[in-house]
């Protein structure tokens, strides 16, 4: 049985604690640690059957009862939390983005070499049950050598304006997740980036020094091309589709929804909305990369999502906010 410590107990922290406890088999969790533990938290993670609940995320790292780490905490805390971890001999999951700072990032790089450790990154959307089909179908050679990849990626509704001094910023904290995707979809890294932004959907966010709204391209090192457009604000719900077009034909896959079901009438045709946020439409995803993390430390086999790609994601977000302030195409070369 692996024992697992997560540090930080807000929303993702509770989303991965029920990941573990009602679907991961093999691993339990033994420790929480959050300075910032309200009483409506604590009670809730009593629920779930773990009796050691610490201030200090140190308590875990110094157990050595403790196999893994997830590190669920601010995203200012995650590198730092991750060097220590690693240098307490703990396997580490790590919530994207790993840091802001490419530098610090290469410093838990530095830490895990020469040690048998399993370090992976949260970016869950690869374990979607529609995004993986849609790779499956191009390492099948379904779809030929890719041409075009469009990712349509747009939130219900826009974070507090004050979120963005701790978030940094879209490309950071929302278009991350797609950059990832990008390379993920067609298995190639970016080579350049170049952004058309505005801010159209709440000027408060504007005057915080980010946009709401964009355009992205991504030129691939396999030579495809990649169009990402994201809003922080659709009417209708939570917009996730993906389309990968290439020499022999095209795979897409569209919104989840509730069901499936029409009504046709003298009015027209009525669907179900897509599911309303990222709860609603990943929690499968949640679960299945904590399945693949604890079975790659079972079997000693390589994390699905590792430092490498945590790196890259943070790289292609940065190029993006320069070709914003920059008004330009910015290769990753330069970051």
């Amino acid at each position: 049985m692996l024992n697992i410590g997560i540090i930080g107990a807000g929303r993702i922290g509770k989303v991965h604690l029920q990941s573990i406890t009602y679907h991961v088999k093999n691993a339990r969790v033994k420790a929480i640690a959050d300075p910032f533990m309200d009483a409506e938290t604590k009670a809730f993670i009593e629920s779930m059957g773990v009796a050691e609940i610490h201030d200090d995320y140190k308590m875990i790292l110094n157990d050595p009862a403790i196999d893994a780490v997830l590190v669920c905490s601010s995203t200012d805390t995650h590198s730092t939390i991750s060097v220590e971890a690693i240098n307490a001999g703990k396997h580490v999951f790590c919530e994207k983005p790993v840091d802001h700072s490419i530098e610090k990032i290469l410093k838990v790089k530095e830490a895990l070499e020469g040690k048998n450790l399993k370090f992976q990154v949260g970016f869950n959307r690869r374990f979607d049950h529609n995004f993986a089909a849609v790779r499956a179908a191009v390492d099948a050679g379904k779809i030929g050598r890719p041409h075009i990849v469009k990712i349509t990626s747009r939130d219900p509704a826009p974070p507090n304006p004050a979120y963005i001094k701790v978030s940094g910023g879209m490309f950071l904290d929302m278009t991350i997740h797609d950059f990832d995707m990008a390379c993920f979809l067609v298995n190639s890294e970016v080579e350049e980036v170049y952004v058309q932004s505005a801010v159209l959907v709440d000027p408060a966010i504007g005057e915080q020094g980010d946009v709401d709204t964009a355009i992205i391209t991504l030129k691939m090192a396999n030579g495809a091309l990649c169009v990402i457009d994201n809003s922080r604000k659709a009417a209708y719900g939570y917009d996730q589709r993906a389309e990968v077009f290439g020499s022999l034909g095209a795979v897409a896959t569209a919104n989840d929804t509730l069901s499936t079901a029409v009504v046709w009438n003298e009015n027209g045709l009525t669907a179900e909305k897509p599911l309303y946020f990222f709860l609603e439409r990943y929690m499968q995803s949640f679960t299945k990369e904590l399945c693949d993390f604890v079975d790659a430390i079972a079997h000693d086999t390589a994390v699905p999502v590792g430092i490498e790609a945590g790196l890259q994601s943070v790289q292609i977000a940065l190029a993006a906010k320069k070709s914003v302030a920059e008004h330009r195409p910015v290769k990753i070369s330069e970051i």
